[in-house]
């Protein structure tokens, strides 16, 4: 497996942090929930529900990153255009010290998981990088995509996603 560029250990330590942080938030909704304190039972026993599995779905799209999921880069891009306008909400209530440390690290999660070297590596196929994956009994012809360069070459992002493109099946059902 190639290395794992800095940029994806960083969007994945920003969205973890924000994972970390919203179930810190929704443990302490319910406790404060449970103890009585809240105004409003009902409200806070859905704040604390929304805390909870948002923080754990952040934290486990933090996971994916890490593990080269391709799905987990589209959550963690939502969650940071999701969190930009709470920043600026929080922002315009003179929330500072909410508002300025959350739209900072929406901005860098955003900035390091839409980045170049982010993007090449999670579009990568991890599987086939494996050394020490049983190799092929019978070695077979690779498929013949058109204009497609000979395996030697090292192919530019865009033709690797060109490529995934033309593998992918069409809505009539020709692939």
């Amino acid at each position: 497996m190639t290395k794992r560029p800095f940029t994806v250990q960083a969007a994945a330590a920003l969205q973890a942090a924000e994972g970390a942080a919203a179930v810190g938030f929704g443990v302490f909704t319910g406790v404060e929930t449970a103890a009585g304190s809240a105004v409003d039972p009902a409200s806070a026993i859905g704040v604390t529900v929304l805390a909870l599995a948002g923080g754990l779905g952040m934290l486990g799209c933090a996971r994916g990153l890490l593990r080269a999921a391709q799905w987990s880069r589209a959550p963690t891009v939502l969650t940071q255009l999701f969190a930009l306008p709470i920043a600026w909400s929080l922002w315009q209530s003179d929330r500072l010290a909410i508002a300025v440390p959350l739209g900072v690290v929406a901005v860098l999660a955003l900035i390091a998981a839409l980045s170049p070297p982010s993007t090449a590596w999670l579009i990568e196929d991890h599987d086939e990088d494996d050394e020490d994956a049983p190799k092929d009994p019978e070695p077979t012809a690779p498929a013949k995509t058109a204009g497609a360069p000979p395996a030697a070459e090292p192919r530019s992002l865009g033709r690797r996603l060109k490529d995934r493109l033309n593998e992918q099946p069409t809505k009539n059902g020709k692939g």
